[in-house]
This record gives structure tokens, sequence and C-alpha cells, in this order.
């Protein structure tokens, strides 16, 4: 896979956030088959071959115009970490969903609270956007609470609002406004 050359590339003290590329593959799939970071996920996989519609859709995203994800990497040697970034892009409403995870071993070193905010300037200064959304499951205790120490306010519980593993879950709503 080419990286596209306008593809917004994102630096902050430690992280540097890229497109994603074919190499990518193997380390996206550590994540969305580990049983930590799907827990609250909305996606697994089973199969390397399977999460190549994983990679297509983050680079699907820019092109169609309904989001843009990046690949979170170590600014000291490029090791990829996770993906952060927004989808269901509403225009019209000037409105995105943010989504982020991260490979269990990097978790709880403040990795979120450095690259979120970023990802939300460029949804506010470069998409245009008014409000950023964050639907997180109940029990996601730590999600919950990264939203909030980045300043999204708690909206209200959508009650068993979704079937997952034959059960139903209840989904807190989060939102940022410009």
């Amino acid at each position: 896979m080419n990286i596209a050359i306008d593809f917004p590339i994102i630096e902050t003290n430690r992280f540097i956030l890229r497109q994603f590329t074919g190499s990518d593959l193997r380390n996206v799939f550590k994540g969305l088959s580990h049983p930590d970071v799907i827990q609250y996920y909305g996606i697994s996989f089973d199969t390397i071959e399977g999460t190549k519609e994983q990679i297509t859709w983050f680079r699907d995203l820019e092109k169609n115009g309904t989001g843009i994800w990046w690949a979170i990497c170590k600014k000291e040697d490029l090791t990829f970490i996770g993906a952060g970034g927004l989808n269901d892009l509403e225009k019209e409403n000037r409105k995105a969903e943010i989504g982020f995870w991260l490979l269990p071993e990097n978790w709880g070193n403040g990795i979120m609270k450095e690259v979120m905010p970023v990802i939300c300037n460029y949804g506010f200064e470069k998409l245009g956007l008014h409000r950023i959304e964050g639907f997180v499951e109940s029990e996601n205790k730590n999600c919950k609470s990264g939203l909030a120490k980045l300043d999204f306010k708690h909206e209200g519980t959508m009650i068993d609002c979704e079937l997952k593993n034959g059960r139903y879950v209840s989904i807190d709503i989060y939102a940022l406004i410009k």
C-alpha cells in the first residue's frame, strides 16, 4: 500500500500519528485480536487475512470523506502502539465519532491524554467539526474516565441498546463541543 502524500502526519512530544500501511497489518491484528483490547471495542479479528479489511477501512475513511484514522507510533523508534481517529463524519451536522485503541503494553502511560487532544483539534480546525462524540460501553470505566479528563461531557446513557455476545449492553454518550 502506498502512503498518500497529502495525508496529514501529526506529531506530539512523544508520538507520531501517520497513515496506515500494509506493514501495520500484524500490529493491527495483534491489537484487534487481543482479548483485553476487544473487550469493549466493536471489532475483532481471528486471522491476519481478516484484519486486512480493517486496514482498508482505515484508509478508505479519508478517501470517502467519512473520517480519518491514524496509526500511533512512538516518535523515538516509530514502534506502532495503537490507533486513533474520527469516523462517522456527518458534514451537514459538523460532527464525528472519536475512537481509540492501544496495544495493552502501552496502557497507563498517558498516551490517550497526549494524542486525543490533537485528534480533536484536527477535527475542529481542519474538518470544521462542531461536535466530537464518544460512545462507550457503560462498563468501560477506564475509557469513561479518560474522556472525562479530556473535558468530554457525559450526556446520558442508552440502556440495553446493543446486543453483544448474547447479552445487552448499555452505552454512555460523551461529547466535546468546539
